[in-house]
């Protein structure tokens, strides 16, 4: 399967952990120009089209684009035929009438940034939206048939509690949207978060409460029916990301748009980052990945599913044996991190929560 991403890169504002490439744009004519120059980059791949399985429009904050932006962007994607054809939207900056235009041009999946139902942890994390926005939201694209919709949360938000995080857990009940993406808040350098960090003005969440946050999320989501087939990602049956799965199974991905990356022919690329740099080529620096490069990728991103690595195909691939390969993997075994089921190597319980201690075996 092949996917194509495609970045939008502007916000409204900025949000304080975010570290994607991003900006707050200037005015409309510079987001006019990007897009003039975005789809002339779709263009250059449209000998893939017809071999294009998923197509996912991320950001950044896609839905604050104009009705008319959102219709020049489209209009180039209307020969591909996808199966799964996803957008990022921010409730604050979705309407009734761009949710009917993307229906109108296939959009089949909607990822909604929510990260948490606590007003005041939305302030703590610069986000603009209100609880209210997200019901209206979901209401909406459930009206105009839009059903697959994935909801982005976020735990051990400073000032998080379990109370809080519990809260936020029944509220989702109540959504019952198909697929829910729940991820730690990690610290990335050049954010807000990171630079109050570094003054000593934010502290972070104790260690064993986020522990205790991610096991009651298991724990809730999975009595609620939801299938946790990621370490991040948990969906009702049937309502996986199939974009995703593109990423963790390696398969071919074209990235198009400011700071996207991409993989194709076991070539990885990444787009320039800088607007004033994004014109043909857009492509900043690329290198063929060695069958070790592969082989690594795939047993960290393969881990991250919980069915795992499937060792008869890593042999029929690579004809390797990842115990001999990276005798250090033994460690983890001994450790009660990974265990082997059937042909398949995977995370135990208690491997979901040391996943990074279990993949610096294999960078």
């Amino acid at each position: 399967m092949k996917g194509l991403y495609i970045h939008i890169p502007f916000c409204e504002s900025i949000c304080s952990y975010c570290d994607f490439v991003k900006r707050i744009p200037k005015n409309n004519r510079m987001v006019d120009d990007y897009i003039d120059e975005l789809i002339r980059e779709i263009e250059s791949y449209r000998d893939h089209f017809a071999s294009i399985d998923t197509i996912y429009i991320g950001g950044g904050t896609p839905s604050m684009l104009t009705i008319e932006q959102i219709d020049r962007l489209f209009l180039v994607l209307e020969p591909i035929e996808p199966i799964e054809y996803t957008i990022e939207v921010n409730p604050e900056s979705y309407t009734y009438e761009k949710g009917e235009r993307f229906k109108a041009f296939g959009v089949n999946r909607v990822s909604l940034g929510v990260q948490t139902f606590d007003p005041t942890l939305l302030n703590v994390l610069n986000r603009k939206h209100r609880p209210e926005e997200v019901d209206r939201t979901v209401r909406h694209l459930n009206d105009i048939g839009i059903e697959r919709i994935s909801v982005d949360m976020i735990y051990a938000i400073p000032g998080q509690t379990m109370d809080s995080l519990k809260s936020d857990l029944d509220y989702l009940k109540r959504l019952d949207v198909s697929h829910i993406s729940y991820y730690s808040l990690i610290l990335e350098e050049k954010t807000v978060f990171h630079e109050l960090f570094r003054k000593g003005e934010l502290h972070l969440v104790e260690n064993d409460l986020e522990a205790g946050m991610y096991q009651t999320i298991i724990d809730r989501l999975s009595a609620l029916g939801y299938d946790h087939y990621e370490i991040s990602n948990f969906a009702k049956p049937g309502r996986q990301s199939v974009h995703n799965t593109l990423y963790w199974t390696l398969s071919e991905y074209i990235g198009c748009g400011l700071g996207a990356h991409g993989f194709l022919n076991g070539t990885r690329y990444v787009n320039h980052s800088h607007i004033s740099n994004y014109r043909k080529p857009w492509v900043k620096e690329s290198y063929e990945t060695t069958a070790d490069e592969r082989l690594a990728d795939e047993l960290v991103f393969g881990l991250r599913r919980l069915e795992g690595v499937d060792l008869e195909r890593l042999e029929r691939n690579y004809g390797i044996d990842p115990f001999r390969r990276y005798p250090e993997l033994k460690k983890t075994v001994e450790d009660g991190l990974v265990e082997v089921q059937g042909s398949f190597l995977r995370l135990t319980k208690k491997g979901l929560f040391y996943g990074n201690q279990v993949f610096m075996v294999f960078i």
